[in-house]
């Protein structure tokens, strides 16, 4: 689209949490565990690469929900949900393993969720002269995208640039991080600053630019033509100390610990792992086809 080169990056977690809550469980391995979010997965996983031929894709992981540096600044993060059940942990690590023998690499860590290893990918790959193409739904991946990036909802199959981001938000690209921290972010469990919602959040960025800016002159809030400014100026005011705790939570990390360089990302050819794997999983003929087919490609 643009003439320069594409990597495709993954939010892996996403899609392995569709593929069990979407896919029947009537699918068993060898050893008669449940691998319904395997076979959900890989479906999504041979379609993309089929559809795409990427010549440079990454998945990322999440490692836990417990062990990311955004729990140790703020230990209620992401506490309102529940922990994945032992079935769906094993189906985690087995993704991983089916992601592998693709050739595809992988990335996670404990420290940074999956998020940061994008950003932190992204960010690399743009100064090689990359553009990136995100594979999420989640709409933090706004805060990464510049003129050349998209994000990309699969399973809709709808696209959107930074101009989507607004469209959708109220607020560009690098006010998404400031925008969740003001308004907050009950997925993540960040209460926002009380009594401030998405549109007054989206009309303060507008007026005073950046999180920063408006704390610094919170007292023009007062006088601005919003409903119940003087009121958002008291709660700013009372609350900025946590605005700004939140923001450490909803900014992308881009200094995670990620192998630097495009070629990383070059999918490797046949593994030798996918047909044990096969096996292990239980694949049909036509999974199993189209697996050979793209580890041959």
């Amino acid at each position: 689209m643009t003439g320069l080169p594409t990597a495709h990056l993954i939010d892996g977690s996403l899609y392995v949490f569709r593929a069990w809550h979407s896919m029947p469980d009537e699918f068993h391995d060898v050893d008669g565990h449940p691998v319904n979010a395997v076979h959900g997965y890989t479906r999504f996983l041979c379609e993309l690469l089929e559809r795409e031929k990427p010549s440079h894709l990454a998945v990322a992981f999440d490692a836990s929900l417990t062990t990311s540096f955004r729990n140790a600044i703020y230990p209620a993060y992401k506490a309102n949900r529940e922990l994945p059940p032992p079935d769906l942990e094993r189906q985690f690590v087995q993704c991983r393993a089916v992601t592998e023998a693709l050739g595809v690499r992988v990335l996670i860590d404990h420290s940074y969720e999956a998020d940061d290893l994008i950003g932190s990918t992204l960010w690399g790959l743009r100064a090689h002269g990359f553009r990136s193409v995100i594979v999420s739904a989640d709409k933090d991946f706004g805060q990464l995208l510049s003129e050349h990036d998209e994000q990309w909802d699969f399973a809709r199959n709808l696209r959107w640039g930074p101009s989507g981001v607004f469209e959708k938000l109220g607020v560009h690209p690098a006010q998404v991080a400031d925008f969740l921290a003001l308004c907050g972010d009950a997925v993540d469990n960040i209460p926002g600053v009380p009594g401030i919602g998405a549109k007054t959040a989206a009309a303060l960025l507008a007026h005073f630019g950046n999180l920063d800016d408006l704390l610094d002159r919170v007292d023009e809030v007062a006088f601005l033509r919003i409903r119940g400014a003087a009121s958002c100026a008291a709660k700013l005011r009372e609350h900025a100390d946590a605005a700004r705790l939140y923001r450490r939570l909803t900014r992308i990390a881009l200094d995670a610990p990620i192998e630097a360089g495009a070629d990383v990302l070059v999918r490797q050819r046949d593994t030798g792992a996918l047909e044990p794997l096969c096996e292990q999983f239980r694949f049909g003929p036509l999974t199993r086809n189209r697996l050979r087919a793209l580890s041959a490609a």
